[in-house]
């Protein structure tokens, strides 16, 4: 087996990583949460703790997970990501002109461990003159409270799903619709790119490719965004890819082209939904359960449109089609003689409820095996009725972001299905 391989959303998992959440929390108030995607605030010592219980329960199930922030750390220990994470990250525009070389000097100075906590828990104006910074030429810091963020924090780090996703054996850095979490592609990116653990490994970079210096660029992509929650390679070279409120059609020609052109799909299934906050990624109103089971939200899974795209005749052209049902083209698509629908529970009020509360954004840990908050009693009951072993955790906390345990993981060794 390939180090790194997603052939499946319900194969064996193997490899994961996952953010415990820490600073960048922390930082989350009520007058920010808007700017920072949050519905509310969060009680961060409580959300540590089921963090950690979820953790356990991937490690009881023999799965190997990885903490982005120590990821992050081991890279910056190479000179040559540091100084690119940094270029990166502060520029004219997120720091402004006049500060820009004294805080890119900052940064350079610090210890790899103090670096990464700050490039996702953010960097105030005090933490920074701790370190002897001063910016005399800056309107931008002259004007800031020693409060105020000189780098943002990034909450939505929490959900490392989004970020990017592995589709067989490759992997994009996906170009974030929301300008609060673009930076957290770059982070990601420099892990890929750098870690001991992915440097040498053999796996393609398929959105962006990577230029000839073997560096990437992830800041012009105009109206081009895509999230990982949208992302689902289903087995058969196809992937399911949700044209939703914050991925859209012309990412996923990009994704296509590239998959197309390595050989590594010949189908990705466009799944158009209706954009609404309460349902922002396809995985949070559908994802596989097993080999021939899937949940789903059926007040917005009903009305979605599927259009399969294959290689055109043409070189770079698509052959487009629309499908006529979608759960019929996923049916098809994946092999599967019948395909088992376990739709949310509850009545009316508590279908919705528990929809909103990531009833179906549960993650697979081999077939017929998920983990789901515990709180979403009525779809747990279907989903164990329906013969799936449902692993319960407490999310009361973990889900104000608006994100389950499927948003929590991006998998990054998973196994094909049968």
């Amino acid at each position: 087996m390939p180090e790194f391989f997603v052939g499946s959303e319900i194969g064996k998992l193997r490899k994961v990583i996952v953010h415990r959440p820490d600073l960048e929390l922390r930082r989350l108030t009520p007058s920010n949460r808007d700017e920072l995607l949050f519905d509310d605030v969060i009680w961060v010592r409580e959300a540590r703790r089921q963090h950690d219980v979820f953790v356990d329960q991937m490690r009881d199930r023999g799965v190997e997970v990885f903490f982005l922030e120590n990821l992050l750390a081991e890279t910056l220990i190479d000179e040559r990501a540091h100084e690119r994470v940094v270029e990166l990250t502060v520029t004219d525009h997120t720091v402004g002109v006049g500060a820009v070389d004294d805080v890119r000097a900052a940064l350079l100075a610090m210890k790899p461990a103090d670096l990464a906590r700050h490039l996702i828990g953010g960097l105030t104006r005090g933490e920074l003159e701790e370190t002897g910074f001063r910016a005399p030429h800056s309107l931008v810091c002259q004007s800031q409270r020693s409060d105020s963020f000189v780098l943002l924090p990034h909450p939505n780090t929490m959900f490392t799903r989004d970020s990017s996703c592995w589709i067989y054996n490759g992997v994009t850095l996906n170009p974030m619709f929301y300008p609060a979490r673009q930076a957290e592609v770059i982070n990601i990116g420099l892990v890929y790119r750098f870690h001991p653990m992915f440097r040498d490994a053999d796996f393609d970079f398929l959105y962006p490719p990577v230029d000839t210096a073997g560096e990437f660029n992830v800041q012009d992509f105009g109206l081009a965004s895509l999230v990982g929650g949208d992302v689902m390679p289903i087995g058969n070279k196809t992937v399911l890819i949700g044209m939703s409120e914050r991925s859209t059609g012309r990412m996923i020609e990009h994704v296509a082209r590239a998959l197309f052109a390595k050989g590594t799909a010949e189908r990705v299934i466009a799944c158009q939904m209706s954009r609404d906050r309460s349902h922002m990624h396809l995985d949070t109103v559908f994802t596989f359960l097993d080999r021939d089971a899937v949940t789903v939200y059926p007040k917005v899974v009903a009305n979605i449109t599927a259009f399969s795209i294959r290689p055109g005749e043409k070189e770079g052209k698509f052959d487009v089609r629309r499908e006529a049902n979608f759960l019929d083209t996923v049916k098809e698509a994946a092999g599967i003689k019948d395909l088992r629908v376990i739709t949310t529970g509850g009545d009316e009020y508590q279908i919705e409820r528990e929809q909103w509360d990531d009833a179906n954004n549960v993650v697979a840990l081999e077939p017929g095996v998920v983990i789901s908050y515990c709180r979403n009693e009525y779809t747990n009951t279907k989903l164990r009725k329906a013969g799936i072993e449902v692993i319960t955790i407490d999310g009361s906390e973990l889900g104000k972001g608006r994100g389950g345990g499927h948003c929590m993981t991006c998998p990054i060794l998973r196994d094909p299905v049968d």
